[in-house]
């Protein structure tokens, strides 16, 4: 059955729903009923990263080999990448407001984020920017290359070279560190595959749609 890992897409994210809304968490000072937003905040910047890798290997995929369905697959999961960042930047702010007292601090991950995102909105002007396929596909392969080499030092290096209020950055211990409940980690871990297959089903469809886009107007 080709279509099982939809299946367990489905499955994973109503699991990941309910009991990240119902299940028992344990009671951590200050983050309290907040540690809920773990299974949805955290999994969408670990789906965005595996979205975002996806797009890059397709790009590299059209440098060596120039076809339609390489660039297709490369911006499309690119969007979604962006999509899941833009969910992980608003999920981080809802926490922020209740453990940090506001939705923004200026916290270096919070703004290594919001610098990362920014990078890849110029991704998605300067394909618009261009009319010709081809120069679109190559140019537009070559910044989204950079736009991912980027974007990892700025969520996971810098944070942790400055003062971080964020977990597991500038010497503030992440969850693993000082919490040992499995309760966190059995939905943790299907919501991170359960999130991240989502965005590979998205990315599925509207490359799909594209594709069929581009061979009707081929015909036409």
């Amino acid at each position: 059955m080709k279509n099982w890992w939809k299946i367990l897409a489905v499955v994973l994210l109503l699991f990941t729903i309910i009991a990240g809304f119902l299940a028992e968490v344990p009671r951590l000072a200050i983050l309290n009923e907040t540690i809920r937003n773990l299974f949805f905040h955290v999994p969408m910047w670990f789906g965005m990263i595996i979205i975002l890798l996806v797009s890059v290997v397709y790009s590299v995929k059209y440098l060596r080999n120039p076809s339609i369905k390489n660039d297709v697959v490369a911006y499309e999961a690119a969007k979604v990448g962006i999509l899941f960042g833009v969910l992980g930047i608003v999920t981080g702010m809802e926490w922020a407001r209740f453990t940090w007292g506001e939705f923004w601090s200026n916290d270096p991950k919070q703004n290594g984020a919001a610098i990362g995102l920014l990078i890849y909105f110029a991704y998605l002007v300067l394909r618009s920017s261009f009319a010709e396929q081809q120069q679109r596909a190559r140019i537009s392969a070559v910044y989204n290359i950079f736009a991912f080499f980027a974007l990892i030092p700025l969520l996971f290096i810098l944070p942790r070279l400055t003062d971080s209020l964020h977990p597991g950055n500038g010497g503030n211990p992440g969850f693993n560190s000082y919490d040992l409940d499995n309760r966190l980690r059995i939905v943790f871990y299907p919501a991170v595959i359960g999130w991240t297959l989502l965005g590979v089903w998205i990315v599925n469809i509207k490359s799909r749609l594209e594709l069929l886009r581009h061979r009707l107007y081929e015909t036409l």
